[in-house]
């Protein structure tokens, strides 16, 4: 079939790694977000900073060591050698994803929230999604 032939292909290893590469800039580029968001000088400013990347190690370790290890664990168990290059998340994920990015955007833009607080929420997410990313590369060099 013509449209089999035009999706790129890769093996589990190379999928590991734009998994990792994916990650790394989601991650990347919610905490430049977050950190270049212009919020003036807002008061207990390192406070909250603090209690934000506090959030973020939490988030990391109660939810997206799970998440990224359920990832890893479901590429590697593949049953075809050579998968789609989009494969390293299921269309859950890929909804989530979509969701998130909707909220933030929506968020952003609506003015709702103020600045300071969306860039707070910017680097408490910014966080797990980077550290998460090192486990898909690990286990990329790793395997």
């Amino acid at each position: 079939m013509l449209l089999n032939f035009l999706l790129p292909r890769v093996s589990k290893q190379y999928l590991l790694l734009t998994a990792a590469l994916v990650w790394t800039f989601a991650g990347g580029m919610l905490l430049f977000r977050g950190f270049t968001f212009d919020v003036g000088t807002p008061e207990n400013w390192t406070i909250k900073l603090i209690l934000s990347i506090f959030s973020g190690l939490v988030f990391y370790s109660l939810l997206f060591t799970r998440i990224s290890k359920k990832h890893v664990i479901r590429i590697q168990n593949m049953g075809i050698e050579k998968s789609m290059i989009f494969s390293f998340f299921n269309l859950k994920s890929y909804l989530m994803m979509f969701s998130m990015i909707t909220l933030g955007i929506t968020l952003r833009l609506s003015g709702v929230v103020s600045p300071e607080f969306l860039a707070l929420i910017y680097i408490t997410m910014g966080i797990p999604l980077l550290m998460s990313s090192f486990r898909f590369y690990y286990t990329f060099f790793n395997s």
